[in-house]
């Protein structure tokens, strides 16, 4: 399902790395989408964002969304969006690691009206660990 919204992407994109559907996953980034993966390094189109949702379908992550937000451009075609939230995630030994923060993503209408990540950038904002569950400090 394509986004519609450019807040959609988001959505779209948990829903489908909650399935494990990265094929879904990848379908919502133009074909030279920038990522920022967790060193600080940038990679580049399908491929290597392919092998990153791969990676957490893998690590079984989970997403919760507290609060989307959407700055669009000025001319409407290129939004800020960002969510606020929580991610669990499960390390090969085995244990669920749980983080809080906000990502930041830019997403970009298409010909076709519907929005794609441009640049995706999931520890846009002081993502940190919280604990093996929430509530535990």
């Amino acid at each position: 399902m394509p986004a519609r919204k450019p807040e959609e992407c988001d959505l779209l994109l948990l829903e489908a790395l909650h399935k494990g559907d990265v094929d879904a996953a990848v379908a919502l980034y133009e074909p030279t989408a920038r990522f920022v993966l967790d060193s600080g390094q940038v990679v580049k189109g399908h491929p290597a964002i392919r092998e990153v949702m791969q990676g957490y379908v893998a690590a079984k992550a989970k997403f919760t969304v507290e609060k989307i937000t959407a700055i669009p451009g000025e001319d409407g075609n290129v939004t800020l969006t960002s969510v606020k939230g929580h991610a669990s995630i499960t390390s090969l030994d085995g244990k669920v690691v749980t983080m809080a923060g906000q990502s930041m993503e830019v997403v970009r209408r298409q010909p076709d009206g519907t929005w794609l990540f441009m640049i995706d950038n999931p520890n846009g904002a002081n993502w940190s660990e919280v604990s093996e569950s929430l509530g535990k400090k």
